[in-house]
């Protein structure tokens, strides 16, 4: 599910005076992104918070420009992707720190970055700069991500093998330590289905699209949409002694727990009870002996 984008176009002429820049057309959609909806105050601790899968190279020279000028606006950085399309494209993906993202936060952090970028000139070329929200299948770069979006189907790469093995898929576990939980759907006879991944170690993770994490998003959407339209005043605030949910909690379904002690009964209507009980109205067996 590709993310909202708002995109500019960056020239670069070095020796030749200030960078120029040109606005492009704005593709003015947005995903549902896994977030609850802004509640007016910016979590500090989650603003803050470092992230423990970070790029390398050209991209890390535009993560140390734009993650101050984020944080300053109230916003995270999420990842910096550096491609080849249309030339040269920077990726910004940032959110909130609820994980919310709408159009006019993208336009908002394209205009106070871009001046920013001119200035620092982290990329010696031509490019297109584009600011986006996460998405639904949105990587897992902090250790908050993995707490919030335990119970979800996830992606894992690593950059250090584990147990000689470099990729792991399947339900995220949450966090245990300085480890991320994962229940392995991929997992092979012979190999472990539970694994502790060191969250310093991994390279790459991101959630797995699925009807569940689909209606989820719907679900937080709505309340986005709700919330936006009450801080226009569109709609009446809610009375003070409703409920907000949290941004940190986790909605994934939870698996169903079985009752200690109670076990299956055996079944009592199968073919060999049936024979049995016809030869017993045939008196071909007696009934206090049995088959």
């Amino acid at each position: 599910m590709r993310p909202g984008l708002f995109g500019r176009v960056r020239r670069s002429d070095h020796g030749a005076g200030p960078t120029a820049c040109k606005t492009t057309h704005v593709r003015a959609t947005l995903t549902l992104d896994m977030s609850d909806p802004t509640t007016g105050s910016v979590d500090t601790d989650l603003l803050a918070e470092p992230r423990l899968v970070v790029e390398p190279g050209m991209a890390a020279r535009v993560s140390a420009v734009a993650a101050p000028v984020l944080q300053g606006m109230g916003y995270r950085l999420v990842r910096i992707k550096i491609s080849a399309e249309a030339g040269c494209t920077v990726q910004i993906m940032a959110e909130r720190p609820d994980g919310s993202m709408q159009i006019d936060d993208c336009e908002a952090i394209s205009k106070a970055l871009s001046p920013v970028l001119d200035v620092a000139d982290p990329i010696e070329r031509a490019y297109r700069l584009e600011i986006s929200s996460p998405g639904i299948d949105r990587p897992l770069v902090r250790r908050s991500d993995f707490e919030r979006y335990a119970g979800y189907l996830v992606k894992i790469e690593m950059a250090v093998p584990h147990q000689g093995r470099k990729r792991f898929r399947g339900q995220l576990g949450g966090v245990e330590g300085d480890a991320v939980r994962l229940h392995r759907d991929d997992a092979r006879a012979g190999e472990e289905t539970d694994v502790a991944l060191v969250m310093e170690d991994i390279a790459d993770a991101r959630l797995v699209l699925t009807d569940e994490l689909i209606a989820e998003s719907m679900r937080r959407g709505k309340l986005a949409e709700r919330e936006l339209k009450q801080n226009l005043g569109l709609m009446p605030a809610p009375p003070p002694h409703a409920k907000r949910s949290d941004p940190k909690k986790s909605y994934a379904p939870k698996p169903k727990a079985k009752p200690e002690g109670v076990r299956k009964s055996a079944p009592t209507n199968t073919k060999e009870h049936r024979l049995a009980a016809a030869r017993l109205r045939r008196d071909e067996i007696e009934p206090t002996t049995g088959d």
